[in-house]
């Protein structure tokens, strides 16, 4: 794959930001937008502890998609405190993700800054996300087409990033949101899966305190190099198109998925994987 370094500025004004950014859909790590936050000195691993250890949270690992599994259905669930002892000890796939740990715990609130960045952000959705040394999020991008701003506490991640007119080449998965789950983007297999080598993306190591922007539509692969965690905050997307992707994904299409696993089995998540290959595929051979 061809892979750039990812943007980086200390800081940038709002004008900046939305004309060289936003507007051209081009994503950038933004260094010390969070140095004035209480969250840039408290939220470590320990803090969360204290402060949420006795919540329950729902726990991801790695498993391949089953018809059985509800829509980003949880795997697991844990005791926070639990949860940050095992990330503490030793590697372990289980993440936390796309979770309002706020709701239970409000206080976190007052730990961060809502950023006068140019993003009418939608205040109701501050994520968490938490992962473990060597634990991967797989290669997907959101629901909603949002524009996202991902903030990261506590070590280092990795981020792999595509526009959206790289799909082509991922060998995206019809009626869902991902590329296949048998792809090792830290080491791809090009005989098995050519198209990757046309990809062209993006990659970055997020450090605490660091804020990478991702927009509209873009394909995301995470990669906690260390355990740690991050909050995304989100704006709907400017793009009318891009906004009607989103009200389709959201109202359709995930509904008709959950539909056909429930009247067909494994049998629609096998088709799906293998029309994954073929489109690509073919998708490859008019490029060509």
């Amino acid at each position: 794959m061809k892979l750039k370094q990812i943007e980086r500025v200390k800081k940038i004004s709002k004008a900046d930001f939305i004309s060289q950014y936003v507007k051209n859909q081009i994503p950038v790590v933004i260094e010390e937008l969070t140095e004035d936050w209480p969250a840039y000195q408290k939220w470590k691993l320990s803090y969360i502890k204290e402060i949420a250890g006795e919540t329950i949270v729902p726990l991801y690992d790695n498993r391949p998609v089953n018809h059985e599994d509800g829509f980003n259905e949880a795997h697991t669930k844990m005791k926070m405190s639990d949860y940050i002892d095992l990330l503490e000890s030793q590697p372990t796939n289980y993440r936390i993700f796309l979770y309002n740990l706020m709701k239970e715990v409000p206080t976190l609130k007052e730990d961060f800054l809502w950023p006068e960045i140019g993003l009418r952000l939608v205040k109701q959705m501050p994520m968490l996300f938490f992962g473990g040394e060597n634990s991967k999020v797989f290669m997907h991008y959101d629901i909603d087409y949002s524009n996202i701003l991902h903030f990261h506490f506590h070590g280092e991640k990795q981020c792999m990033l595509f526009a959206p007119d790289q799909s082509k080449y991922l060998y995206k998965v019809p009626h869902a949101l991902i590329s296949r789950e048998d792809i090792d983007f830290d080491n791809p297999d090009y005989e098995k899966f050519p198209a990757l080598k046309n990809a062209e993306g993006y990659i970055t190591n997020l450090k605490h305190g660091e804020v990478l922007y991702m927009p509209e539509g873009y394909w995301h692969y995470m990669k906690y190099l260390t355990p740690g965690f991050s909050m995304s905050l989100r704006a709907f997307p400017k793009s009318i198109t891009n906004l009607s992707k989103a009200v389709y994904n959201v109202f359709i299409m995930r509904h008709f998925d959950i539909l056909m696993r429930k009247f067909k089995g494994q049998k629609w998540i096998d088709y799906k994987n293998e029309k994954a290959i073929e489109n690509t595929h073919q998708n490859l051979r008019k490029s060509a």
